[in-house]
Protein backbone atom coordinates (compact mmCIF):
# COMPACT_ATOMS: atom_id res chain seq x y z
CA UNK A 1 0.00 0.00 0.00
CA UNK A 2 0.84 3.93 -0.18
CA UNK A 3 2.22 5.29 3.08
CA UNK A 4 0.54 8.28 1.83
CA UNK A 5 -2.61 6.48 2.17
CA UNK A 6 -1.80 4.55 5.78
CA UNK A 7 -0.78 7.94 7.16
CA UNK A 8 -3.87 10.06 6.12
CA UNK A 9 -6.22 7.02 7.73
CA UNK A 10 -4.08 7.10 11.16
CA UNK A 11 -4.07 10.66 10.93
CA UNK A 12 -8.18 11.00 10.05
CA UNK A 13 -8.88 8.23 12.66
CA UNK A 14 -7.02 9.87 15.57
CA UNK A 15 -8.86 13.21 15.18
CA UNK A 16 -12.27 11.09 14.84
CA UNK A 17 -11.31 9.39 18.45
CA UNK A 18 -10.48 12.38 19.88
CA UNK A 19 -13.30 14.36 18.72
CA UNK A 20 -16.14 12.14 18.71
CA UNK A 21 -18.30 10.91 21.73
CA UNK A 22 -17.22 8.03 23.76
CA UNK A 23 -20.88 6.88 24.38
CA UNK A 24 -22.17 4.98 27.96
CA UNK A 25 -19.60 4.31 30.15
CA UNK A 26 -19.61 0.17 30.71
CA UNK A 27 -18.67 -1.18 33.88
CA UNK A 28 -15.69 -3.10 32.82
CA UNK A 29 -13.81 -0.19 32.22
CA UNK A 30 -12.46 0.19 35.47
CA UNK A 31 -11.81 -3.43 35.97
CA UNK A 32 -9.67 -3.77 32.48
CA UNK A 33 -5.63 -4.46 33.55
CA UNK A 34 -3.07 -1.48 32.55
CA UNK A 35 -0.03 -3.47 31.68
CA UNK A 36 3.11 -3.23 29.93
CA UNK A 37 4.19 -6.78 29.47
CA UNK A 38 1.23 -8.49 28.18
CA UNK A 39 -0.95 -8.16 25.20
CA UNK A 40 -4.98 -6.80 26.83
CA UNK A 41 -7.35 -8.42 24.27
CA UNK A 42 -11.13 -7.27 24.50
CA UNK A 43 -13.32 -9.75 23.12
CA UNK A 44 -16.81 -10.80 23.27
CA UNK A 45 -19.57 -11.32 20.80
CA UNK A 46 -20.23 -9.02 17.82
CA UNK A 47 -21.83 -5.96 18.29
CA UNK A 48 -21.65 -5.74 22.27
CA UNK A 49 -19.60 -3.00 22.67
CA UNK A 50 -16.13 -3.62 22.35
CA UNK A 51 -14.83 -0.92 19.97
CA UNK A 52 -16.66 1.42 22.59
CA UNK A 53 -14.98 0.08 25.39
CA UNK A 54 -11.63 0.55 23.60
CA UNK A 55 -12.03 4.10 23.03
CA UNK A 56 -12.75 4.62 26.05
CA UNK A 57 -9.97 2.55 28.00
CA UNK A 58 -8.19 5.10 25.29
CA UNK A 59 -9.13 8.42 26.32
CA UNK A 60 -9.20 7.40 30.19
CA UNK A 61 -5.60 6.28 30.53
CA UNK A 62 -3.80 6.46 27.05
CA UNK A 63 -4.88 9.81 25.61
CA UNK A 64 -1.95 10.44 23.97
CA UNK A 65 -1.24 6.32 22.22
CA UNK A 66 -0.89 5.38 18.92
CA UNK A 67 -4.53 4.01 17.11
CA UNK A 68 -5.21 2.45 14.36
CA UNK A 69 -8.70 0.67 13.23
CA UNK A 70 -8.01 -1.72 9.96
CA UNK A 71 -11.47 -1.87 9.66
CA UNK A 72 -11.25 0.62 7.21
CA UNK A 73 -12.71 0.75 3.25
CA UNK A 74 -9.11 2.34 2.38
CA UNK A 75 -6.90 -0.33 3.97
CA UNK A 76 -8.86 -3.31 1.78
CA UNK A 77 -5.04 -4.39 0.78
CA UNK A 78 -3.26 -4.01 3.91
CA UNK A 79 -1.20 -7.23 4.28
CA UNK A 80 1.65 -7.86 6.64
CA UNK A 81 4.14 -6.42 3.93
CA UNK A 82 2.69 -2.87 5.14
CA UNK A 83 2.99 -3.55 8.82
CA UNK A 84 7.18 -1.83 8.00
CA UNK A 85 5.24 1.27 6.76
CA UNK A 86 2.81 1.00 9.96
CA UNK A 87 5.51 0.88 12.28
CA UNK A 88 7.63 3.62 10.69
CA UNK A 89 4.52 5.84 11.73
CA UNK A 90 4.40 4.39 15.22
CA UNK A 91 8.22 5.29 15.95
CA UNK A 92 7.76 8.76 14.48
CA UNK A 93 4.90 9.14 16.86
CA UNK A 94 6.81 8.41 19.94
CA UNK A 95 4.45 6.53 21.67
CA UNK A 96 4.86 3.74 23.38
CA UNK A 97 1.07 2.38 23.80
CA UNK A 98 -0.59 0.68 20.76
CA UNK A 99 -4.48 0.49 20.37
CA UNK A 100 -5.34 -1.66 17.39
CA UNK A 101 -8.93 -2.48 16.38
CA UNK A 102 -10.34 -5.04 13.89
CA UNK A 103 -6.28 -6.57 13.44
CA UNK A 104 -7.07 -9.88 12.51
CA UNK A 105 -8.58 -9.18 9.35
CA UNK A 106 -4.63 -9.22 8.23
CA UNK A 107 -3.49 -12.45 8.03
CA UNK A 108 0.15 -12.99 10.10
CA UNK A 109 -1.05 -9.98 12.45
CA UNK A 110 0.49 -11.86 15.60
CA UNK A 111 3.71 -11.82 14.05
CA UNK A 112 3.94 -8.05 14.27
CA UNK A 113 2.21 -7.34 17.61
CA UNK A 114 4.71 -9.65 19.05
CA UNK A 115 7.46 -7.68 17.58
CA UNK A 116 5.93 -4.66 19.45
CA UNK A 117 5.32 -6.45 22.68
CA UNK A 118 9.17 -7.55 22.49
CA UNK A 119 9.87 -3.90 21.82
CA UNK A 120 8.53 -2.83 24.62
CA UNK A 121 5.52 -1.22 24.05
CA UNK A 122 2.14 -1.58 25.06
CA UNK A 123 -0.56 -3.29 23.14
CA UNK A 124 -4.24 -3.67 22.90
CA UNK A 125 -6.41 -5.12 20.87
CA UNK A 126 -10.20 -5.46 20.01
CA UNK A 127 -12.44 -7.18 17.16
CA UNK A 128 -14.27 -10.29 16.27
CA UNK A 129 -13.11 -13.13 18.88
CA UNK A 130 -13.56 -15.75 16.78
CA UNK A 131 -10.36 -14.73 15.03
CA UNK A 132 -8.73 -13.18 18.00
CA UNK A 133 -9.00 -16.37 20.07
CA UNK A 134 -7.42 -19.14 17.28
CA UNK A 135 -5.52 -21.76 19.12
CA UNK A 136 -2.25 -20.43 17.44
CA UNK A 137 -2.54 -17.75 19.48
CA UNK A 138 -1.11 -18.47 22.58
CA UNK A 139 2.03 -19.99 20.54
CA UNK A 140 2.50 -17.23 18.59
CA UNK A 141 1.92 -14.85 21.09
CA UNK A 142 4.12 -16.71 23.35
CA UNK A 143 1.08 -16.84 26.34
CA UNK A 144 1.60 -13.49 26.90
CA UNK A 145 -1.97 -12.01 26.33
CA UNK A 146 -4.60 -11.51 28.82
CA UNK A 147 -8.29 -11.32 27.58
CA UNK A 148 -11.10 -9.49 28.84
CA UNK A 149 -14.99 -10.83 27.96
CA UNK A 150 -17.37 -7.86 27.32
CA UNK A 151 -20.62 -9.08 27.18
CA UNK A 152 -23.50 -7.09 26.32
CA UNK A 153 -25.91 -4.54 28.65
CA UNK A 154 -26.04 -5.99 31.97
CA UNK A 155 -29.65 -5.13 33.70
CA UNK A 156 -28.39 -2.26 35.77
CA UNK A 157 -26.62 -1.27 32.31
CA UNK A 158 -29.83 -1.21 30.75
CA UNK A 159 -31.48 0.52 33.25
CA UNK A 160 -29.37 3.03 34.04
CA UNK A 161 -28.83 4.26 30.08
CA UNK A 162 -32.77 4.11 29.77
CA UNK A 163 -33.29 5.70 32.79
CA UNK A 164 -35.39 3.16 34.53
CA UNK A 165 -36.07 1.98 37.74
CA UNK A 166 -34.89 -1.60 39.16
CA UNK A 167 -38.61 -2.90 39.26
CA UNK A 168 -40.67 -5.86 37.75
CA UNK A 169 -41.53 -3.37 34.53
CA UNK A 170 -37.46 -3.18 33.78
CA UNK A 171 -37.36 -7.01 34.36
CA UNK A 172 -39.66 -7.75 31.38
CA UNK A 173 -38.29 -5.22 29.15
CA UNK A 174 -34.77 -6.08 29.55
CA UNK A 175 -35.75 -9.86 29.02
CA UNK A 176 -37.54 -8.95 25.96
CA UNK A 177 -35.09 -6.14 24.36
CA UNK A 178 -31.66 -7.79 25.92
CA UNK A 179 -28.72 -5.44 26.19
CA UNK A 180 -27.23 -5.24 23.07
CA UNK A 181 -26.07 -1.26 23.03
CA UNK A 182 -27.67 -0.88 19.12
CA UNK A 183 -30.91 -2.23 20.17
CA UNK A 184 -31.33 -0.48 23.10
CA UNK A 185 -30.80 2.48 21.67
CA UNK A 186 -33.21 2.13 18.72
CA UNK A 187 -35.36 -0.01 20.04
CA UNK A 188 -35.13 -2.29 16.37
CA UNK A 189 -34.21 -6.18 17.02
CA UNK A 190 -34.01 -6.48 13.24
CA UNK A 191 -30.29 -5.18 14.02
CA UNK A 192 -30.19 -8.65 15.80
CA UNK A 193 -31.07 -10.80 13.01
CA UNK A 194 -28.10 -9.20 10.92
CA UNK A 195 -26.22 -10.46 13.75
CA UNK A 196 -27.05 -13.74 13.77
CA UNK A 197 -26.19 -14.02 9.73
CA UNK A 198 -22.99 -12.38 10.53
CA UNK A 199 -22.10 -14.89 13.10
CA UNK A 200 -23.57 -17.47 11.18
CA UNK A 201 -21.85 -16.90 7.47
CA UNK A 202 -18.52 -14.74 8.70
CA UNK A 203 -17.01 -16.00 11.72
CA UNK A 204 -18.36 -19.47 11.41
CA UNK A 205 -19.29 -20.78 7.78
CA UNK A 206 -16.56 -18.87 6.16
CA UNK A 207 -13.62 -19.23 8.80
CA UNK A 208 -14.74 -23.24 9.32
CA UNK A 209 -15.07 -23.95 5.74
CA UNK A 210 -19.11 -25.25 6.25
CA UNK A 211 -20.73 -25.37 2.77
CA UNK A 212 -24.43 -26.92 4.10
CA UNK A 213 -25.33 -23.17 5.35
CA UNK A 214 -28.86 -23.99 5.68
CA UNK A 215 -28.15 -27.29 8.17
CA UNK A 216 -25.75 -24.38 10.36
CA UNK A 217 -28.79 -22.24 10.96
CA UNK A 218 -31.58 -25.09 11.28
CA UNK A 219 -29.19 -25.88 14.57
CA UNK A 220 -28.71 -22.47 15.37
CA UNK A 221 -32.50 -22.04 15.80
CA UNK A 222 -32.95 -25.21 17.96
CA UNK A 223 -30.48 -23.74 20.20
CA UNK A 224 -32.01 -20.35 20.47
CA UNK A 225 -35.25 -22.38 20.96
CA UNK A 226 -33.62 -24.25 23.83
CA UNK A 227 -31.94 -22.14 26.37
CA UNK A 228 -32.12 -23.63 29.78
CA UNK A 229 -32.58 -26.80 28.50
CA UNK A 230 -29.92 -29.56 28.82
CA UNK A 231 -28.15 -30.98 25.40
CA UNK A 232 -27.18 -34.12 24.71
CA UNK A 233 -25.23 -34.48 20.89
CA UNK A 234 -26.70 -38.06 20.41
CA UNK A 235 -30.22 -37.13 21.36
CA UNK A 236 -29.95 -33.83 18.93
CA UNK A 237 -28.35 -35.91 16.06
CA UNK A 238 -31.80 -36.94 14.83
CA UNK A 239 -33.74 -33.58 15.81
CA UNK A 240 -31.50 -31.53 13.04
CA UNK A 241 -30.41 -34.27 10.47
CA UNK A 242 -26.83 -34.42 11.73
CA UNK A 243 -25.44 -37.97 11.57
CA UNK A 244 -22.15 -37.75 13.69
CA UNK A 245 -22.34 -36.79 17.40
CA UNK A 246 -18.67 -35.63 17.06
CA UNK A 247 -19.97 -33.21 14.53
CA UNK A 248 -22.43 -31.50 16.43
CA UNK A 249 -19.63 -30.85 19.26
CA UNK A 250 -17.24 -29.32 16.50
CA UNK A 251 -20.53 -27.37 15.89
CA UNK A 252 -21.21 -26.42 19.71
CA UNK A 253 -17.54 -25.26 19.74
CA UNK A 254 -17.78 -23.12 16.80
CA UNK A 255 -20.80 -21.10 18.19
CA UNK A 256 -18.65 -21.05 21.70
CA UNK A 257 -15.93 -19.20 20.18
CA UNK A 258 -17.94 -16.70 18.76
CA UNK A 259 -19.68 -16.21 22.07
CA UNK A 260 -23.06 -16.71 20.82
CA UNK A 261 -23.81 -19.52 23.65
CA UNK A 262 -22.11 -20.83 26.63
CA UNK A 263 -22.84 -24.87 27.74
CA UNK A 264 -22.44 -25.09 31.50
CA UNK A 265 -21.20 -28.53 32.60
CA UNK A 266 -22.69 -30.08 35.67
CA UNK A 267 -20.75 -30.34 38.68
CA UNK A 268 -18.36 -33.67 39.83
CA UNK A 269 -15.08 -34.28 41.13
CA UNK A 270 -14.41 -36.14 38.53
CA UNK A 271 -13.31 -34.46 34.92
CA UNK A 272 -14.66 -37.69 32.54
CA UNK A 273 -17.99 -37.23 34.61
CA UNK A 274 -18.06 -33.89 34.17
CA UNK A 275 -17.24 -34.35 29.99
CA UNK A 276 -20.21 -37.38 30.12
CA UNK A 277 -22.89 -35.81 31.44
CA UNK A 278 -25.32 -33.32 29.48
CA UNK A 279 -24.38 -29.71 30.03
CA UNK A 280 -27.20 -27.14 30.32
CA UNK A 281 -27.25 -24.73 27.07
CA UNK A 282 -27.43 -20.71 27.70
CA UNK A 283 -27.82 -17.81 24.93
CA UNK A 284 -25.54 -15.22 25.35
CA UNK A 285 -28.57 -12.62 25.26
CA UNK A 286 -32.12 -12.97 25.45
CA UNK A 287 -32.86 -10.67 22.32
CA UNK A 288 -31.14 -13.09 20.67
CA UNK A 289 -33.64 -15.93 21.72
CA UNK A 290 -36.87 -13.45 20.69
CA UNK A 291 -35.76 -12.88 17.41
CA UNK A 292 -34.31 -16.18 16.66
CA UNK A 293 -36.41 -18.86 18.61
CA UNK A 294 -38.99 -20.71 16.71
CA UNK A 295 -40.85 -21.86 20.04
CA UNK A 296 -43.78 -20.98 19.95
CA UNK A 297 -44.66 -20.45 23.02
CA UNK A 298 -42.67 -18.16 25.54
CA UNK A 299 -41.06 -19.42 28.46
CA UNK A 300 -40.49 -16.52 30.66
CA UNK A 301 -38.54 -18.91 33.49
CA UNK A 302 -35.72 -19.82 30.88
CA UNK A 303 -35.24 -16.15 29.74
CA UNK A 304 -34.75 -15.24 33.33
CA UNK A 305 -32.74 -18.47 33.95
CA UNK A 306 -30.62 -16.83 31.17
CA UNK A 307 -29.86 -13.45 32.39
CA UNK A 308 -28.92 -15.12 35.63
CA UNK A 309 -26.64 -17.09 34.42
CA UNK A 310 -24.81 -14.16 32.51
CA UNK A 311 -24.69 -12.05 35.78
CA UNK A 312 -23.06 -14.92 37.72
CA UNK A 313 -20.37 -15.78 35.07
CA UNK A 314 -19.41 -12.44 35.30
CA UNK A 315 -18.52 -13.25 38.65
CA UNK A 316 -16.80 -16.34 38.49
CA UNK A 317 -15.96 -19.00 35.10
CA UNK A 318 -16.19 -21.41 37.56
CA UNK A 319 -20.20 -21.90 37.33
CA UNK A 320 -21.98 -25.87 37.01
CA UNK A 321 -25.52 -26.79 37.66
CA UNK A 322 -25.85 -29.33 40.24
CA UNK A 323 -27.64 -32.83 40.75
CA UNK A 324 -27.90 -35.10 42.79
CA UNK A 325 -30.30 -37.95 44.65
CA UNK A 326 -32.64 -36.63 41.61
CA UNK A 327 -32.37 -32.98 42.98
CA UNK A 328 -30.99 -29.79 40.91
CA UNK A 329 -29.50 -26.48 41.63
CA UNK A 330 -29.34 -24.50 38.67
CA UNK A 331 -26.19 -22.71 39.63
CA UNK A 332 -23.18 -23.58 41.85
CA UNK A 333 -20.80 -20.79 41.19
CA UNK A 334 -17.30 -21.82 43.04
CA UNK A 335 -14.39 -19.35 43.11
CA UNK A 336 -10.34 -21.51 43.15
CA UNK A 337 -12.58 -25.11 43.31
CA UNK A 338 -14.74 -23.96 46.50
CA UNK A 339 -18.39 -23.51 45.66
CA UNK A 340 -19.36 -19.63 47.36
CA UNK A 341 -23.19 -19.40 45.78
CA UNK A 342 -25.49 -21.49 45.35
CA UNK A 343 -28.36 -20.16 43.28
CA UNK A 344 -32.11 -21.78 41.94
CA UNK A 345 -34.09 -19.21 39.08
CA UNK A 346 -37.83 -19.57 38.80
CA UNK A 347 -40.59 -17.45 37.85
CA UNK A 348 -42.50 -17.98 40.89
CA UNK A 349 -42.73 -20.23 43.31
CA UNK A 350 -46.12 -22.08 44.18
CA UNK A 351 -47.46 -25.40 45.69
CA UNK A 352 -46.78 -26.92 41.94
CA UNK A 353 -42.89 -26.73 42.17
CA UNK A 354 -41.85 -25.39 45.75
CA UNK A 355 -41.03 -28.73 46.71
CA UNK A 356 -38.61 -29.45 43.72
CA UNK A 357 -37.31 -26.05 43.71
CA UNK A 358 -36.40 -25.73 47.40
CA UNK A 359 -35.52 -29.45 48.05
CA UNK A 360 -32.89 -29.35 44.89
CA UNK A 361 -31.24 -25.83 46.57
CA UNK A 362 -31.18 -27.56 50.33
CA UNK A 363 -30.06 -30.95 48.88
CA UNK A 364 -26.94 -28.32 47.66
CA UNK A 365 -26.42 -26.78 50.44
CA UNK A 366 -25.90 -29.62 52.20
CA UNK A 367 -23.81 -31.25 49.51
CA UNK A 368 -21.54 -28.15 49.59
CA UNK A 369 -21.94 -27.34 53.21
CA UNK A 370 -23.32 -23.80 53.20
CA UNK A 371 -25.21 -22.42 55.24
CA UNK A 372 -27.36 -20.09 52.76
CA UNK A 373 -28.73 -19.98 49.39
CA UNK A 374 -30.38 -18.11 47.01
CA UNK A 375 -34.05 -18.47 44.63
CA UNK A 376 -34.13 -15.53 41.92
CA UNK A 377 -38.03 -15.13 41.37
CA UNK A 378 -39.17 -12.80 39.26
CA UNK A 379 -40.99 -10.01 41.64
CA UNK A 380 -41.11 -12.15 44.76
CA UNK A 381 -39.43 -11.63 48.48
CA UNK A 382 -38.82 -13.84 50.96
CA UNK A 383 -36.88 -15.83 53.79
CA UNK A 384 -36.78 -20.03 54.25
CA UNK A 385 -35.00 -21.64 57.22
CA UNK A 386 -35.07 -25.26 57.90
CA UNK A 387 -32.70 -26.84 59.86
CA UNK A 388 -30.40 -24.44 60.46
CA UNK A 389 -29.93 -23.26 56.97
CA UNK A 390 -31.32 -19.97 54.97
CA UNK A 391 -32.98 -19.71 52.05
CA UNK A 392 -33.09 -16.04 50.55
CA UNK A 393 -35.93 -15.84 47.89
CA UNK A 394 -34.99 -12.15 45.85
CA UNK A 395 -36.94 -10.42 43.38
CA UNK A 396 -34.90 -10.14 40.12
CA UNK A 397 -34.69 -6.36 39.84
CA UNK A 398 -32.70 -6.82 42.64
CA UNK A 399 -30.66 -9.71 42.45
CA UNK A 400 -29.52 -8.48 39.06
CA UNK A 401 -28.32 -5.37 40.27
Amino acid sequence: MKSSIIKTVAEEQREFLLTSDSGFQRKELCALPDLSSYVLIISGIRRCGKSTLLKQFLKSKHKDAFFFNFEDIRLYDFSIDDFPILDKFINNSGEKVLFFDEIQIVKGWELFVRQKLEQGFQVVLSGSNANLLSRELGTKLTGRHITRELYPFSYSEFCSYKNLAADKQSVLEYLGTGGFPEVVKSDNNEILQFLIEDILNRDIAVRYGIRNVSLLKRLCSFLLSNAGNLLSPNKLKNAIGIKSASTILDYFSYFESCYLLNLMPKFAFSAKAQMLAPKKLYINDTGLIKIGSTAFSENSGHLLENVVFYHLLRKSKELFYFNENGKECDFALLKNGKCKELVQTCWELNTDNENREIGGLFEAMHYFKLDTGTIVTFDANDLIKKDGKTINVVAASEFLE
